[in-house]
């Protein structure tokens, strides 16, 4: 057998080397989970958080993710943050593939691609810092020269509304003053994507409305996408879409129009054909286990089991 030449040994770690970059986004979102499987093991149990959900998020939106506790709101951030891999499916951030990502490309993601705040205040900010100096650090490690990172951090408290608080430390802010502040560090390496998980979750209503508020800034002046878990419905309806999760899957979205106004509640049908019905319509219709499904000319029939689907019970039928 020949050995290979010195330019096909080139050519083949250059291949190495592309298949490692980060892909362009290729037109089907920003962010994109096909089937996320995520299940925690133990010796004596196993919880199946995430059981093939699926979610697309167009660059520009702000997105509301909603649902019962346990239901993988949470599992969902910790994963397009980097934070926790998926066991199965696929997981697509500004064309970053989060389960093939090494650990060197899973730091640089966590740096530049995402933002993340968390519902705790103390998990945002170092309580020895000035909040000034809170937004300043993460330019440290991506090498943002000195002088344009108290610039910047300056520029971001402005715009988010807390230019007041520059020289203060966590423990002279106010709650909502945290947590704007941790909106700013976490938008202040210029994130594609911002996640929140329940950041008004510890706060009253007006210092709430004004964390959002923070939160909109930063998707429509800073151009951040953003993913926001919450049970505030004070923030669920201000955005143009809400996603909702139940089981470890997105069960239906709320569409609003311009202003909150003229929602309507979708279903979400996944890319293997599998929808959720409504809680009180399984209810309702006393749907259980096996359904009858019909085809009509401009929609689907879901009928309990041994209905006909004409209103007529299938054993009555037989009997004729």
């Amino acid at each position: 057998m020949t050995e290979p030449h010195e330019s096909d040994l080139r050519t083949l770690e250059k291949r190495a080397r592309d298949a490692r970059r980060p892909r362009v986004d290729d037109g089907d979102g920003l962010v994109v989970c096909d089937n996320l499987v995520r299940v925690y093991r133990t010796e004596e149990v196993e919880v199946q958080a995430l059981q093939g959900l699926d979610l697309v998020v167009e660059k520009g939106e702000c997105v509301a993710l909603v649902g019962a506790s346990g239901s993988g709101k949470s599992t969902l951030l910790s994963i397009l943050s980097g934070h926790d891999l998926p066991t199965a499916g696929r997981a697509r951030v500004a064309g970053h593939d989060l389960l093939a990502m090494g650990r060197r490309e899973r730091l640089g993601y966590r740096r530049h691609t995402v933002g993340f705040v968390w519902q705790q205040t103390g998990r945002n900010l170092l309580p020895y810092l000035t909040a000034l100096e809170n937004v300043a650090l993460p330019m440290k490690y991506t090498r943002v020269p000195r002088r344009e990172r108290a610039t910047r951090a300056a520029e971001l408290l402005d715009v988010l509304g807390i230019a007041h608080c520059r020289d203060r430390r966590p423990a002279e802010l106010s709650g909502g003053e945290q947590q704007r502040v941790a909106v700013a560090v976490a938008t202040a390496n210029a994130p594609r994507v911002l996640l929140a998980d329940e950041p008004t979750g510890e706060l009253d209503t007006a210092s709430g409305e004004d964390v959002f508020a923070a939160l909109r800034r930063a998707n429509e002046e800073l151009g951040a996408t953003v993913l926001v878990v919450t049970h505030d419905p004070l923030v669920s309806e201000q955005v143009r879409r809400t996603v909702r999760i139940r089981d470890g899957r997105t069960s239906t979205e709320t569409l609003r129009g311009p202003g909150g106004t003229a929602a309507e509640e979708y279903t979400v049908l996944d890319r293997a054909g599998r929808l959720q019905l409504p809680r009180d319509y399984v209810d309702r219709y006393g749907l259980r286990g096996r359904v009858r499904l019909t085809a009509e000319p401009d929609h689907v029939g879901v009928w309990p089991d041994g209905s006909t689907g004409d209103g007529t019970d299938e054993t009555d039928r037989r009997g004729r």
